[in-house]
């Protein structure tokens, strides 16, 4: 590959000539004036006409608080997407988080209240779900204050003239090493499975060949976890750096030696991050985490990403496990609506919230251990005997389910360790960092941010993507993958000051 830091000869260098400047968005300003015309219907639809068609269907839900208080929600999240979505600012992390409550925490548990059927049995009171939807909405708003306390504070520049450092930007030699790490650890991954094929069946199999490699006990998951965190994750951070240099650098796309080796990681990346032999969530990660990068300015790509997300949620998503298990163990979902399999597949996150409220009235707040658990996630049990367990595996352990994959979205963790004062002031501080992040990332994809070799302009993409997975839960599940891109990014960042770079 060539420098990250390298820049077109032909190209202006007023301030930084080690870079390309980004290129500004090739379509035209009436293509986003009309971007943003076409998506007014579809907001109107988001806060007032779908609930209302929800609202419509047949069913034996029962219309009481739970369902009122679920109703204000499912409004509520849809002006906030509604917000985002017609916002001039691109705003990656506050723009997913409210496509992810609308869909999981609003409109699916909505069509569950109305149609009167949970794909997860309630085993609690019904005033439990009614404080489950109370604290969601109470969470939503902390969310929102931490954000509007980020937009009071104004963004600080380096000082680089007298740290000599600068922003962080993607090392040559070190982002070389990513990639040639990214495929060995894949080819390791793949060899390890048996064979590139086994990647086009199920995600069954894949369960299966893991278990026969014997890289995971029946103790830990550890073993499992790094090899196919590692095998999947610094592929698609290779992939996604080559693609940023690609679109932000004119030299970059006539190198053949960078054009090749994106194509290689593109070949990669479809072997071990194809939406086959992976879950939904995180095939999710990896289309969201590259458009956002290949569309960094598009106004346009940000706005469809967040608006034909909704369209895919409600219409694709309950469908698209056909490969979680072999043609024997598949069950095609047979329903009469498109809302019927928001209320028996998936979508389980404010009754799991609610069963998880009983469960803690039975037993307690945690006081922090489950947190400790996921930081703590790759201590093998066998070296932390009573390790705690993924936080939905404990509550459906104690409802009695045999399938135990159960979800344990990000107000059930906070809520579970340190009540109702830790959820909301973790939320706030959640929305505060995601508040702030966005207006950095948009520096960093601006005409004078950090060029082509930017980390924030991937991490930020795909901590996007991943901020599903997230919210979903439980965290215990999530944080390996993310640990993982976060130590790949760590070790390729350098902070060197523009002045000190190579000019070339």
């Amino acid at each position: 590959m060539t420098s990250v830091h390298e820049a077109a000869p032909s190209a202006p260098l007023p301030e930084h000539g080690s870079q390309d400047p980004v290129q500004p968005p090739a379509k035209p300003m009436s293509w986003a004036m009309l971007s943003r015309a076409l998506a007014v219907p579809l907001i109107l639809g988001l806060v007032c006409f779908l609930p209302a068609v929800i609202a419509a269907q047949p069913g034996t839900g029962v219309r009481d608080t739970a369902y009122w208080l679920q109703l204000v929600l499912t409004c509520y999240a849809g002006a906030r997407l509604a917000t985002m979505i017609l916002s001039t600012r691109r705003r990656l992390l506050q723009g997913v988080f409210w496509m992810f409550v609308y869909i999981a925490m609003g409109v699916a548990p909505f069509a569950q209240a109305v149609i009167g059927q949970t794909p997860t049995p309630m085993v609690g009171p019904r005033s439990d779900l009614v404080t489950a939807i109370a604290l969601i909405l109470v969470g939503c708003a902390a969310f929102d204050l931490g954000a509007l306390l980020a937009s009071r504070r104004p963004l600080r520049r380096r000082a680089t003239a007298r740290s000599g450092s600068g922003p962080a930007t993607a090392h040559r030699m070190r982002l070389r090493l990513l990639v040639v790490l990214a495929f060995a650890a894949s080819g390791y991954y793949i060899l390890k499975l048996g064979g590139p094929a086994i990647f086009f069946t199920s995600r069954q199999e894949i369960s299966a060949s893991v278990a026969v490699s014997q890289v995971a006990s029946s103790q830990s998951n550890v073993g499992s976890a790094f090899l196919k965190g590692f095998g999947t994750v610094p592929a698609l951070l290779g992939l996604l750096f080559c693609t940023r240099r690609l679109v932000t650098s004119r030299r970059a796309r006539r190198s053949p030696s960078t054009v090749l080796v994106w194509c290689a990681l593109l070949i990669l990346n479809i072997v071990v991050n194809n939406p086959i032999s992976n879950a939904r969530y995180w095939f999710l990660t990896v289309l969201v985490s590259l458009l956002f990068t290949a569309f960094p300015s598009s106004a346009a790509m940000y706005r469809s990403v967040l608006a034909m997300g909704v369209v895919g949620a409600l219409v694709l998503f309950p469908y698209a496990d056909r490969f979680r298990y072999d043609s024997a163990g598949y069950r095609p979902v047979d329903s009469s609506s498109v809302f019927e399999p928001l209320a028996t597949k998936d979508y389980d996150q404010t009754v799991m919230f609610a069963n998880t409220i009983t469960w803690v009235e039975t037993r307690g707040h945690t006081y922090g251990r489950q947190l400790a658990g996921s930081a703590l996630f790759f201590v093998p049990r066998s070296v932390w005997n009573g390790k705690p367990e993924d936080t939905g595996v404990r509550v459906g352990q104690w409802m009695g389910m045999n399938m135990t994959n159960l979800s344990a979205p990000l107000w059930t963790e906070l809520w579970v360790d340190f009540g109702a004062p830790g959820m909301v002031g973790g939320l706030a501080l959640i929305g505060y960092v995601a508040a702030r992040t966005d207006r950095r990332y948009a520096r960093a994809v601006s005409r004078d941010g950090p060029g082509p070799g930017s980390v924030l302009a991937i991490a930020a993409p795909l901590i996007a993507g991943y901020t599903f997975i997230l919210l979903r839960g439980p965290l215990l599940q999530s944080v390996g993958k993310l640990a993982i891109a976060a130590l790949c990014l760590l070790l390729i960042t350098s902070f060197r000051s523009r002045s000190g770079q190579r000019s070339h």
